[in-house]
């Protein structure tokens, strides 16, 4: 599949990841709905792996998970820690803030990943995606007035600053998932095989705290708005680590082009939700997917 393809797609299923996040944390626990939908994940690729070693042929090739070295397990497992630690900033977020806000912000990854991959990987960005920066950067100011009239105010609210750590987080895995799959030649099953397993198990200590009340926390419902989280990421993962094992996709372009689950998650949010504001920050939305298309372009 064309990697632009398989990115626009990814954002499209991503885009439902986010609805179904929101849904599944509102007014519930963080903590065990990030540990449960990480179980759901983590036990689909254990059923496949039981599958492959019952008949070693069932599977087709791009779901065959590859043997590795303790050194790469370790290198998985470090891809699991990046994104947990991004995910626990996010949820929480994503919780505390409207989806219509919280999304345009996580859209600004690719920003943060584009000035990545030309410090670190050498990519060097077009004047199209110098100016897709200054536009996206524009937008961002402009989403912040737009918050501040829902009371959110940027520069002191702890929840802003727990998303732009998740999105910091998330163009560090961005990164990273282009060395795993460009550069080490990772296959894309093997990464998110135990990339998920690892991450279910990360969660495990995590979610046994919040159980045992070292806390203050949440009371816990079960959603089945959880099993879809699960689905949508799996889905969108899956698409996007196929992207970045083409030769020529370009990490910032991948990136960017996955953001635009933006237009998914802003338009549910003010149609499921009924979130306020949506107009004042339609513009903004606009403005980003102006800079990615941009991106794009260059």
């Amino acid at each position: 599949m064309d990697w632009v393809v398989a990115s626009l797609l990814s954002a499209f299923f991503y885009g439902l990841h986010d609805l179904a996040t929101k849904q599944a944390v509102r007014d519930n626990a963080v903590l065990p709905v990030l540990f449960w939908a990480n179980v759901c994940s983590a036990v689909v690729w254990g059923l496949l792996l039981a599958a492959a070693a019952v008949v070693p042929t069932v599977l087709p090739a791009g779901l065959q998970v590859d043997p590795l070295t303790p050194f790469q397990h370790l290198q998985l497992l470090l891809k699991a820690a990046i994104v947990a630690a991004s995910w626990i900033c996010g949820y929480f977020a994503v919780k505390h803030l409207p989806l219509s806000l919280a999304s345009p912000v996580r859209a600004t990854g690719p920003i943060w990943t584009l000035l990545g991959a030309i410090l670190i990987l050498g990519e060097r960005p077009s004047w199209l995606e110098g100016l897709g920066i200054l536009i996206t950067l524009a937008s961002f100011a402009g989403l912040s007035l737009a918050g501040a009239r829902e009371g959110i105010h940027f520069h002191r609210d702890k929840w802003i600053g727990f998303l732009i750590a998740a999105t910091l987080l998330g163009a560090a895995s961005g990164l990273y998932d282009k060395y795993l799959l460009g550069r080490v030649g990772y296959s894309v099953a093997t990464v998110q095989c135990w990339f998920s397993i690892y991450l279910a198990l990360l969660f495990l200590p995590v979610v046994l705290g919040w159980y045992f009340r070292l806390w203050t926390r949440n009371v816990f419902q079960w959603r089945w708005s959880i099993v879809l989280v699960s689905f949508g990421l799996l889905v969108a993962d899956f698409l996007y680590f196929s992207a970045l094992r083409d030769d020529e996709a370009l990490i910032s372009i991948v990136y960017s082009l996955r953001r635009a689950s933006i237009l998914v998650a802003f338009g549910g949010s003010i149609l499921l939700f009924k979130e306020q504001n949506g107009r004042q920050k339609f513009p903004a939305v606009i403005g980003i997917v102006a800079g990615i298309v941009l991106t794009l372009m260059g």
